[in-house]
């Protein structure tokens, strides 16, 4: 019997009407999709805004190039930083499954990325038209207050390209 295959996350860097982040998470075989302006922080003091975006199939986990105009999300995306999760959210002392704790509006993981590590939490702030959530760092191992990997580590974990590279290798 072969280990089970443990949930992906994703951060896709994509510059599309605005720079942003594109954070998504393995959820019942889709790819769950927040879009953060500021990108994920490693300072637990930062609460950033995640605006929840359509689901995406798992096969866009690993799409870096550039989405055509006329189509939704038109320009360039790179793999900022991918890996595995681990769902932590408890209720009563018992393990909470991760698509519950997103229907109930606040999941707790732990990302095992290239750049991300350590537990984030996930709150729903408001869910009125457009669903607004916070990605917040947990104060664990991980945590760091001085390292901003959005500004030092701009580059693709999978190419090694930038997003500018990415727009100039498509003759944008």
């Amino acid at each position: 019997m072969s280990p089970r295959r443990k949930p992906c996350f994703v951060v896709q860097k994509h510059d599309a009407s605005t720079l942003h982040y594109d954070f998504r998470l393995e959820v019942g075989g889709v790819l769950r999709s927040w879009a953060v302006p500021k990108g994920p922080s490693t300072n637990p003091r930062d609460k950033r805004l995640a605006m929840a975006v359509e689901d995406h199939s798992l096969g866009y986990a690993r799409f870096e190039g550039v989405i055509e105009e006329g189509s939704y999300g038109a320009g360039p995306v790179t793999v900022w930083d991918i890996g595995w999760y681990e769902n932590l959210t408890e209720r009563d002392g018992r393990r909470v499954p991760i698509k519950r704790a997103l229907a109930d509006g606040h999941a707790l993981i732990e990302l095992h990325g290239e750049k991300l590590s350590g537990g984030y939490a996930l709150t729903r702030v408001s869910d009125d038209r457009r669903e607004r959530w916070l990605l917040v760092k947990t104060r664990d191992d991980a945590a760091d207050a001085r390292r901003n990997p959005v500004s030092t580590q701009p580059e693709s974990v999978l190419s090694g390209r930038t997003i500018e590279q990415v727009t100039a290798e498509s003759g944008g």
